[in-house]
């Protein structure tokens, strides 16, 4: 929407169920051996603040849950600032879901640090339906076992939409999960929904991009179908680009290049209905971020937003996908007056979106995520406006720390709000081209994105790492202070 961000929210009064998406029971499966013992959750540690926190609680406290409200089962595959709200806020009420062939991406440090509480392994090569079931015997010996499932992870949507719906938790049905992970499915979609949307093709051959090319001109953007982050997506000037990539080795989009406006927008849902919707600009694009552009985000709290509803836009979708609850995010672009959606999630924002959004109106905004997880409307309460970004600080390459700008010195720059450093010196940093590649990052405030942009440069002015070479046999990855 236009002008000061996003309308007040829809008053308490509930407007309505929307559609049922509770699942019956799950089939039956073969019996399968007894689980380990359930873990008891002990108390839960002492934390920091937590970004996107605001009043009521104390600037970014957890405020534990009621100890009887619904008990949540969340898939987690990454440790995440809402990973780490949550596991303080759901002080025993949350249960974690996590895949055995992904443990190496859990660092220990995230592993101790959330001990306390329950966690189900999904063991790699061993049938879904199988390990659903062991997963519903070892959650009867929980003292209550989880009622309601998110899931904050891109990636692992539909093997976590499908673990749900196996064992008889809320869920994205395939058809939905198709809707928010592959591009192609989600452009029909956006059509049937009577929205504009970049012109694309499924392509496996060279031949087949360039006859694409020939439709639509350069440049133009090649993706998998599934990615995300901008993992391997990539711009296209022209065909010598092409030369680089394995078209075998994915199921390949490529897509009209929009030039334009490209704008993002948050949103939380219950019962179908978008509670509110949060606008923020991009200073650079997601692809030439990744090419070493400035990599922010800068929520719209005040000021001038996007031409456009974004709460109306969101909702749109939302009926059109029928989902019933959970956090939207959307990319859009605005060329010559006309909207055209981009791609569309249903999970937690990545890099510190979110965060963004509970500093820029005052809420908390993790607490807020939880609720409509839980089954809860949340109460939007906002208790300031003003512009908040996240600005992901670089990380050039892998390599050896040998000198790095600490959080001490970046918090003292004006505007600054806050500052995570993931490495000290002597660590071990690996780079990959990602749109959430970062040696770390800082919060920036300000009254209008405009100023917050003119910190964020300020930051980068003032902020440097050194990398040098990794060992000839060094390990293959690194903790560093596993901070996110």
């Amino acid at each position: 929407m236009t002008g000061q961000g996003p309308r007040p929210p829809e008053p308490a009064a509930d407007p309505g169920p929307g559609p049922d998406r509770e699942p019956g029971p799950a089939s039956a499966v073969p019996a399968v051996p007894e689980a380990g013992p359930v873990p008891e959750a002990g108390p839960v540690p002492e934390a920091g603040p937590v970004p996107g926190a605001g009043p009521p609680a104390p600037a970014g406290a957890a405020v534990p849950d009621e100890p009887d409200g619904p008990v949540l089962l969340m898939a987690d595959d990454r440790a995440s600032t809402f990973t780490r709200y949550a596991a303080r806020r759901l002080a025993g009420r949350l249960v974690l879901l996590r895949f055995a062939e992904l443990r190496r991406d859990l660092a220990p440090s995230y592993l101790r640090e959330t001990a306390h509480l329950p966690a189900f392994w999904v063991r790699q090569g061993v049938p879904l339906v199988q390990e659903a079931r062991r997963y519903r015997e070892w959650a009867a010996r929980l003292p209550v076992a989880p009622t309601r499932f998110c899931n904050p992870s891109e990636p692992r949507q539909a093997v976590a939409q499908r673990f749900a719906a196996l064992a008889g938790l809320p869920h994205l049905t395939g058809r939905q999960v198709s809707w928010v992970r592959d591009k192609g499915a989600m452009k029909d979609r956006f059509r049937d929904l009577g929205l504009a949307t970049a012109a694309y093709a499924r392509v496996r051959t060279r031949a087949e991009v360039l006859r694409f090319a020939a439709a639509h001109g350069w440049p133009l953007v090649l993706k998998p179908a599934d990615s995300f982050a901008c993992v391997d997506t990539h711009r296209l000037d022209g065909p010598d680009d092409l030369a680089a990539i394995d078209l075998a080795a994915r199921d390949w989009l490529a897509e009209e290049f929009l030039a334009g406006t490209e704008w993002e927008a948050c949103a939380l849902v219950h019962a179908g209905r978008v509670l509110d919707a949060w606008p923020s600009a991009m200073p650079c694009r997601p692809l030439d971020i990744v090419a070493g552009a400035m990599n922010a985000n800068i929520s719209i709290g005040a000021g001038e937003g996007p031409p456009v509803d974004v709460r109306e836009l969101a909702q749109r979708i939302v009926t059109g996908m029928a989902i019933d609850h959970g956090y939207l995010h959307l990319e859009f672009f605005v060329v010559d007056g006309t909207v055209y959606a981009g791609e569309v999630g249903l999970r937690m924002a990545g890099c510190e979106i979110a965060a963004n959004h509970g500093l820029a109106y005052g809420f908390d905004v993790f607490g807020a995520t939880l609720d409509v997880y839980l089954g809860r409307r949340p109460e939007l309460r906002y208790h300031h406006r003003r512009c908040v970004g996240d600005l992901l600080l670089p990380l050039p390459g892998s390599g050896v720390v040998r000198r790095i700008t600490g959080e001490a010195e970046l918090r003292r720059i004006p505007g600054v709000l806050d500052a995570v450093v993931k490495y000290g010196e002597g660590d071990i940093a690996h780079a990959r081209r990602a749109s959430h590649n970062a040696s770390g990052h800082v919060h920036v405030a300000g009254d209008s994105a405009a100023e917050v942009e003119r910190r964020m440069r300020a930051v980068l002015d003032a902020f440097t790492i050194e990398l040098a070479p990794l060992p000839a046999s060094g390990p293959a990855a690194t903790e560093g202070r596993t901070r996110t």
